[in-house]
């Protein structure tokens, strides 16, 4: 099991440099972070200068988009990255949110960002791709080991994209039951394009929070669910409520029940959410992970019983360098012992 986390690129950029710094002295195997310009600095900057700072922890962003993002500035800048890092860059890649909703737009198409995800795939690999009506290639960084690329996604189309084109899949959730859901659609596109699935990296994100008291913990990561939510308000504009796991759909219904939508990005994944007030307790235990690091290690076996291959925990509420340390000292070494000297 690999174990990733996710920092906000809040500034100062030190700060953020500082907690990579902490989660790779703690065994993590991947620090994540946004990317989302307006609500957040640049983080370009960010995941340079912690780069530089580190020397094991593999770095990107949990996600960019191909829509603020020019998809081949995307990839020279992750193949720039990949030679500053000695080969340590991930990339995360969703039809956008955030970022893209900030200024008005909506979600890149599904076959524009197909198109985008297989071209970026094809260059940090190494290869010569087709974009427009030219032909691309970086022979400046061929010698590098590529650059893999994790495709986001909830609905079934997207996720089918992460199937054909992708390394893997990043679903933000922590839910067994409906990541299963969501992998088998993977699993699935991946054996139809004529891919081994097992090949494929299925990333499980989601809020992390230790604490005894459960309705504390509930209170720091109940932002989460409105963000998920707001992914499931748009696969219902293209899929029908029977083909998407009932919990999705009654939890879209019961925030409608509250005459709210996700219109305010300014608290975007943050503790005072004020679209959280729809969220209840059993779908913060469902979508998060959370409690006792003895609880948190039962809820990562569930997924790694599934077939997750990293669990990356957000870890955006108080207590940062407590969370990250009681994960280097007690639950990473559950899964992943260190070895005997």
């Amino acid at each position: 099991m690999e174990f990733g986390v996710t920092f906000m690129p809040d500034p100062p950029c030190t700060r953020f440099v500082e907690l990579v710094r902490l989660a790779e002295a703690n065994g993590f195997d991947h620090a994540w972070t946004y990317d989302s310009h307006v609500l957040f600095p640049d983080a370009y900057p960010f995941l340079t200068v912690a780069a530089t700072q580190t020397s094991r922890i593999k770095l990107g962003h949990c996600v960019t988009n191909p829509g603020t993002r020019e998809p081949t500035v995307t990839a020279s800048l992750y193949a720039t990255l990949q030679g500053i890092s000695g080969g340590r860059m991930a990339l995360g890649i969703g039809r956008g949110d955030s970022a893209q909703r900030m200024l008005g737009q909506a979600p890149t198409k599904i076959r524009d960002f197909e198109r985008a995800v297989k071209m970026m795939r094809g260059l940090l690999s190494g290869g010569r791709e087709s974009w427009g009506e030219v032909e691309l290639e970086f022979n400046w960084a061929k010698v590098q080991a590529a650059v893999p690329i994790y495709v986001a996604g909830y609905g079934p189309r997207a996720l089918a994209v992460a199937g054909r084109v992708g390394d893997g899949v990043i679903i933000a959730l922590a839910d067994p039951e409906l990541l299963t859901w969501m992998m088998d659609r993977v699993r699935e596109s991946a054996r139809e394009a004529g891919r081994d699935p097992d090949e494929l990296r299925l990333i499980a994100c989601a809020p992390a929070y230790v604490s005894a008291d459960r309705g504390e913990a509930r209170d720091q990561v109940r932002w989460f669910p409105p963000m998920v939510v707001n992914h499931v308000a748009d696969m219902v504009k293209h899929h029908a409520p029977e083909d998407l796991p009932d919990a999705l759909v009654r939890l879209l219904r019961r925030r409608e029940q509250f005459d709210h939508d996700y219109d305010d990005y300014s608290k975007h994944s943050r503790v005072d959410d004020p679209h959280a007030n729809f969220v209840d307790d059993e779908t913060c235990d469902r979508f998060c992970i959370i409690g006792t690091p003895e609880e948190q290690i039962e809820k990562i076996r569930e997924l790694e019983r599934i077939g997750v291959s990293q669990v990356n925990v957000y870890v955006m509420a108080g207590n940062q360098e407590e969370i990250v340390r009681t994960y280097g000292e007690r639950i990473i070494p559950a899964f992943n012992p260190i070895p005997a000297t």
